[in-house]
């Protein structure tokens, strides 16, 4: 299945379920890490017709606790955000397209916890955003749909695409493994860290910024390109994916299961969690060993 739907495509869609004939469910998921309610405030303004809203924080996190074990954006508990989902109306059979305006790393954050739930329907994130959808001048709405009632969603976790800090420290240089940190260059090498406790990576970690996804006019890299991508690393190779909190690696997620890797796992902490930890090892510049211990 694609990763992406078209604009033109979900206009279908939705001429669809008008008719009856697909059980749709749009997501807008603009965020703003710098403020909260940015987003929902944004979808209260205008928002692509029956979209509902999910905020990072509210909906897809659970809260931060002081030490920052487990990140800035934790997972939430599987079966509170399988009961958010519920309440927007995703069931079995749903066809799901999430938006943001960042690029679709929120977006991609809600169609991983789907997959880890463990649901079995399709999910796509839309071609450009909101963004886009705006300047083709196509139907906006400021109407916010009601909660559904009486909606169920079973879960059925698929763990083995979620792994923790032990996990991670544990395949540190083990053969048949890759770890991929999916920021900016400038953060993986450490020479930046606006955010976090400290600067650096995860060592033996290499670097796939997960913005290298797309092509110079935005737009989204086909399977071939994002195999292209990745061609260094072998395809039978356990490759752990993880970024400041999260979230911008869950395109990388994608991007090599599209590119056909099957054995594809997100450390949801990430670097937020990982530099929270006292002793943990951190590498800098574009050594793959520790120079340093938190």
């Amino acid at each position: 299945m694609s990763y992406f739907i078209s604009q033109q495509k979900l206009q279908q869609l939705l001429e669809a379920q008008a008719v009856g004939d697909t059980k749709l469910v749009i997501v807008d998921v603009r965020y703003d890490l710098s403020d909260e309610d940015a987003g929902e405030l944004a979808y209260r303004e205008g928002h692509i017709p029956q979209a509902y809203y999910a905020n990072l924080s509210h909906d897809l996190s659970s809260g931060k606790r002081p030490d920052g074990v487990g990140g800035r954006h934790p997972l939430p508990d599987s079966q509170t955000v399988a009961h958010f989902f519920e309440s927007i109306g995703i069931t079995t059979g749903s066809v799901v397209v999430a938006y943001d305006d960042q690029g679709g790393a929120m977006a991609s954050r809600l169609r991983w916890l789907l997959q880890w739930i463990g649901f079995d329907g399709d999910v796509y994130v839309l071609e450009g955003g909101f963004k886009s959808w705006q300047e083709a001048g196509l139907a906006v709405s400021t109407d916010i749909p009601d909660r559904v009632q009486d909606c169920e969603l079973p879960v059925l976790l698929n763990d083995h695409i979620l792994v923790d800090q032990q996990y991670v420290r544990s395949k540190i240089g083990v053969a048949g493994t890759v770890i991929i940190d999916s920021r900016d260059g400038a953060r993986y090498r450490g020479e930046v860290e606006p955010i976090d406790k400290a600067a650096g990576h995860v060592p033996s970690a290499i670097n796939h910024f997960w913005q290298e996804g797309k092509r110079t006019d935005g737009s989204w890299k086909s399977a071939v390109e994002q195999a292209e991508r990745f061609a260094s690393i072998d395809k039978n190779a356990e490759v752990i994916v993880y970024c400041g909190s999260g979230v911008t690696a869950t395109p990388n997620f994608f991007a090599l299961q599209e590119a056909g890797f099957s054995n594809v796992k997100l450390y949801a902490g990430s670097w937020s969690d990982w530099s929270s930890y006292e002793g943990n090892p951190v590498a800098l510049g574009n050594e793959e060993k520790p120079e340093k211990a938190l």
